[in-house]
């Protein structure tokens, strides 16, 4: 009579084999997730923001012509729209913008590489650049407006000298503190000094570069709209003071709305750039807080 132990079946049995194709997962997207919460949060915060600049006034009793509701700032946007050429003003103010940006970031950007390639030149210069940003220069533009007179050059040469300082020490201390063991490297690589520069150096300020052009693109618009306060017969500061004397505060609002939206532009622009360029980058060094 045959008799089978427990034992024995355990041992007999075979040894289970995995399912040639297991069950995944179901795939979750945190990152989705919180983009979504992220744009959410950003909505319902605009929400609540209009909500409260429509009808906060009003409850706290103060009069129009000192704050304006969100509507009665809508309405005077239309009517400058179609009276008061506010998106020629808007376009002129835009353009005045983009190239006090661009020149300012390409005149920081090559003092800086030239300063932080020579120790001796910046010893020599920097006393008067110091000099240069610590002037104020709201103080330049009447100056400027003398010299070339009620046109677009004054705004321009403003922003200018805004955006030029922070690019320019950013570039500079990024020049300054490249690894030498990596230029060390590719020296003996047998690279030329062009070489060494647009592979070693120029790539280690590319971070420190788009951290001075994310202030410099709201500085532009401060530049700017300096200019036109100062001396302007045309764009979005001009319109500002031109509300501000017939004493429309709707009109001033609509102004100062137009000239955040720019910068704003501004600003994501840059922002879009850095990620295309320095994609290679760790996200939370490149991503906006």
């Amino acid at each position: 009579m045959n008799t089978t132990t427990a034992k024995d079946l355990t041992m007999s049995s075979p040894e289970p084999t995995s399912s040639p194709n297991p069950v995944k997962p179901t795939a979750r997207r945190p990152l989705l997730n919180d983009k979504a919460r992220t744009v959410c949060g950003s909505l319902a915060l605009l929400v609540v923001f209009i909500a409260a600049w429509q009808w906060g006034p009003g409850m706290l009793g103060m009069p129009e012509y000192i704050l304006p509701n969100f509507m009665q700032v809508v309405r005077e946007a239309v009517v400058m729209w179609n009276n008061a050429q506010l998106l020629q003003h808007f376009g002129i103010t835009a353009m005045e913008v983009v190239f006090g940006f661009l020149f300012g970031a390409l005149l920081g950007l090559a003092v800086g590489v030239a300063l932080g390639l020579s120790p001796r030149a910046e010893a020599m210069l920097s006393p008067y650049i110091l000099a240069l940003q610590i002037a104020p220069k709201v103080a330049f533009a009447p100056l400027f407006v003398m010299w070339l007179g009620y046109t677009i050059y004054p705004k321009i040469i403003v922003a200018v000298l805004i955006v030029f300082f922070p690019i320019m020490i950013n570039v500079l201390s990024a020049i300054r503190t490249v690894d030498p063991d990596m230029v060390n490297l590719v020296r003996t690589l047998n690279a030329g000094r062009w070489q060494i520069f647009h592979l070693v150096e120029f790539r280690s300020a590319l971070p420190a570069l788009f951290s001075g052009l994310r202030i410099a693109s709201t500085l532009s618009v401060i530049g700017v709209t300096v200019g036109e306060l100062v001396g302007g017969n045309q764009g979005l500061g001009y319109l500002l003071v031109d509300g501000e004397g017939q004493g429309n505060t709707a009109a001033v609002f609509v102004s100062i709305v137009a000239l955040t939206l720019i910068g704003v532009v501004t600003y994501g622009v840059v922002v879009w750039a850095e990620r295309k360029v320095l994609h290679y980058l760790p996200k939370a060094n490149t991503s906006t807080v």
